[in-house]
């Protein structure tokens, strides 16, 4: 059971180099996967000619290093991934020398199917530069729709603000990933994109009916489940006509009935972060841990706190002493979590990681000015 729930926790951690608990704790099998932020990465500034703005650039031997030890194998030999946030526009953590992406709502400036195409090369060349760096994991594409222009926290992160336009662009962006040994995870079920909240600070709230939703929100969503994208994270928001008291995340109605069950959708189904305030403000980190598996995640982020992440590991352990629904369903998800796991090395072993040589490449730097509209 502990090798089970250890699967199931993917978590983050302070400083640019392996903590000696955290690489215990990894060859334990106690955590299933890494997280990268800005925060892990070492830089130093580089100073241009005399008009030039200086700039921080990423040390790249020190990220291959870091990843390099990151990457541990549990008792049973299930590896360790590593996982980054590296959508394009604001939220990418890795830039310079990597290259520097702009928004995916500026594949609006293409017509299809060149806006199509255009994602998907771009999904693979970040996908080269990642691995190239050690990564195994984008948290990426964005599948919301941006149709609340008041909305602080997904705007130009959004393919679109047309349902079928992005799912059009935001899955080819996703087979842009695969192409390149990189696993992708859509997000953030059923959708963030008309939140006027962000759910980093509180808990927002949806009160579009079911109709709407399946018009809207939900159609990226359907099309990554067709598509057997591999992962899904859930959105720390409330869905009145899904369920009118509990965030996504929470929620076995919206989790397991809907994702699950109506749209059928089989990979693995990712919390947000559990140290989100819409959760950590309202519920404790074990009881939302308990409480997520429960409703059918399958993996617990929980970015920042050492401490939440051993509350949540400890509240999965004693609360399955005595539930056997739950010890079973910590079991499913650990089962699926390992057969994506092996599905990774298989693609990995199929196409081998390039050199490092495509990190910022001149090549890349012309596909992301075209995006750009330069």
């Amino acid at each position: 059971m502990r090798d089970d729930v250890g699967q199931l926790l993917w978590i983050g951690f302070e400083g640019t180099t392996v903590p000696p608990a955290l690489g215990k704790a990894l060859a334990a099998g106690e955590y299933g996967a890494t997280i990268l932020f800005k925060r892990n990465l070492a830089f130093s500034v580089v100073h241009g000619g005399e008009a030039a703005l200086a700039q921080e650039v990423c040390d790249v031997d020190a990220l291959l290093a870091l990843n390099a030890d990151l990457h541990r194998s549990a008792p049973d030999g299930t590896p360790a991934l590593v996982a980054v946030d590296q959508e394009g526009g604001l939220v990418q953590r890795v830039r310079a020398p990597a290259t520097h992406w702009p928004p995916m709502r500026t594949h609006d400036g293409f017509a299809a199917p060149d806006d199509t195409a255009l994602a998907e090369q771009v999904g693979l060349a970040l996908g080269h530069e990642l691995r190239a760096l050690g990564f195994d994991i984008d948290f990426a594409p964005v599948l919301d729709i941006h149709t609340n222009p008041a909305n602080p926290i997904i705007g130009d992160r959004a393919f679109g603000t047309e349902p079928e336009t992005v799912a059009r662009r935001a899955l080819a962006f996703a087979r842009g990933l695969d192409a390149a040994g990189v696993l992708a995870c859509g997000k953030h079920f059923p959708g963030h994109g008309d939140t006027a909240t962000d759910s980093h600070l509180e808990l927002p709230r949806i009160d579009h009916l079911m109709d709407r939703l399946e018009r809207v929100e939900l159609v990226p969503f359907v099309r990554a489940a067709a598509a057997n994208l591999p992962m899904i994270m859930t959105a720390h928001v409330v869905f009145a006509a899904l369920d009118a008291t509990r965030p996504a995340t929470l929620s076995e109605l919206v989790v397991r009935d809907l994702l699950r069950g109506k749209l059928g959708y089989r990979g693995v189904i990712v919390s947000d972060d559990l140290d989100m305030r819409a959760i950590a403000d309202r519920t404790g980190a074990g009881e939302a841990a308990v409480a997520a598996i429960r409703a059918g995640c399958d993996v617990l982020l929980l970015c920042r706190d050492p401490a939440h992440q051993d509350e949540a590991q400890a509240a999965l352990l004693r609360a399955a002493e005595t539930d056997t629904e739950l010890r079973r369903r910590i079991g499913e998800s650990a089962a699926r979590v390992r057969a994506m796991k092996r599905a990774h090395a298989e693609n990995q072993r199929d196409r081998p990681a390039p050199s490092r040589d495509v990190i910022g490449s001149y090549t890349h730097r012309q596909l992301a000015d075209r995006l750009a509209g330069r």
